[in-house]
């Protein structure tokens, strides 16, 4: 395949001397690709081949063709549709009437979207249609999205959310001749009115501080002037970044990663006890009674397991953020499960690739995936007016100065 993509490639660069030279030749690949599927097409409506004597007498048969000139996203190309002697054809790829390719495009890029890979694209092409379609021309294809990719990335965002959750999921991509594990940050915000939006997508090896500090001035770039509450996983870095950058802004870090965190240093036999220390500590009604119910988890967990204890002291300030609030609130912040859901759903429709071939494929699927998956996002959090009437307490400066919420 490989050797195939390089021979396809010489073939364009023949006689090229432009951009515009090259595009021209995508072009007349594409139209002559759009061709062999027409064929294809007239062989399933006749029931034979081209030439074949099974035509004989058959009481329909080929009658030349058509000219048609269709509008891609490369421009302009022009290609020859076959008709059959009673009229009776009805192209699907490119139906009567219709000047524009974006529909195969479309398909292939819905395709792509759902988590096939190139070549499941191109062996689900040749299942339907019985011709080729190079993975190299799917991928080609699957490019002009990055251009939207950019746009979305970068386009204006509101001034003021009111909970932005952050975590990160895990892929493995192909750099310099080797598979590395790289991470696709996520930032998604509820909005004002309720609405869950994903305000951008940073695919790295390493967070740090640095890295954080981007992501933050790249949102307040973007016309973020304030969040009020950001729940997070443990990222390291974070903290400092959204201080520096969004320094009203509080913050909670989760209390379920903090709890698989916690489990990795605790033996089998003791998970479950420890967790249902830790559950008088978390489910307090207020942060009072969480402070004492800790003091009598420390005293009973703290010689066995120190650094546990530490890891909830170091992060005491994070952890408790939510007790300050009532419990719609709470329910909402006190864990990433928001935005986890979205990447259990990204899992499923990414699933079936082992390794993606550059970071630039992996933004696409990740990209499409999303657009897929937020479409169905329409629910609000439950009592969300509740929420906005104590938001509208608690911070009421930072919301009725900057927008209109009525």
């Amino acid at each position: 395949m490989q050797n195939t993509s390089i021979q396809l490639a010489k073939e364009l660069a023949r006689d090229c001397k432009t951009v515009e030279d090259v595009q021209a030749k995508l072009r007349d690949l594409f139209g002559h690709t759009i061709e062999q599927l027409l064929e294809a097409e007239m062989d399933e409506h006749l029931g034979y081949v081209k030439h074949s004597q099974a035509g004989d007498n058959s009481g329909n048969s080929r009658n030349g063709y058509s000219k048609k000139t269709l509008k891609t996203r490369s421009g302009k190309t022009e290609i020859a549709v076959p008709r059959d002697r009673n009229g009776e054809f009805e192209p699907q790829v490119i139906r009567k009437y219709k000047t524009t390719a974006s529909e195969l495009e479309d398909q292939i890029i819905s395709m792509y979207a759902k988590g096939l890979s190139t070549r499941d694209i191109e062996d689900h092409i040749r299942d339907i249609y019985g011709v080729n379609i190079s993975s190299a021309l799917v991928s080609r294809i699957t490019d002009k999205i990055m251009p939207e990719i950019a746009e979305w990335q970068s386009r204006p965002l509101e001034k003021v959310y009111p909970i932005v959750f952050l975590d990160a999921i895990h892929f493995k991509v192909r750099q310099d001749g080797r598979v590395i594990n790289k991470a696709a940050y996520t930032v998604m915000a509820l909005t004002l009115a309720g609405h869950k939006d994903i305000l951008g997508i940073w695919i790295g090896e390493n967070e740090s501080a640095s890295f954080w500090l981007g992501v933050c001035n790249d949102l307040h770039n973007r016309g973020v002037e304030d969040i009020l509450i950001v729940a997070k996983d443990g990222l390291s870095g974070f903290s400092e970044a959204i201080s520096a950058v969004f320094p009203k802004a509080e913050q909670q870090l989760c209390i379920i990663h903090q709890i698989r965190n916690t489990l990795k240093y605790v033996s089998s036999k003791n998970k479950q006890p420890l967790i249902t220390d830790l559950k008088t500590v978390y489910q307090a009604v207020t942060l009072e009674q969480a402070e004492v119910a800790f003091a009598q988890f420390k005293d009973k967990w703290e010689a066995q397991y120190p650094i546990v204890v530490c890891s909830w002291e170091k992060n005491w300030g994070e952890l408790t953020t939510f007790f300050k609030y009532p419990k719609e609130i709470r329910r909402i912040i006190y864990t990433t499960n928001t935005i986890e859901g979205y990447h259990r759903q990204l899992r499923k429709l990414t699933k079936t690739r082992v390794v993606y071939p550059s970071d630039d494929a992996l933004r696409k699927v990740i990209y499409l995936a999303t657009k897929d998956i937020s479409r169905k996002w329409s629910k609000q959090p439950r009592e969300w007016g509740m929420c906005i009437s104590q938001f509208m307490i608690y911070f009421g400066d930072r919301l009725t100065d900057r927008v209109n919420i009525l």
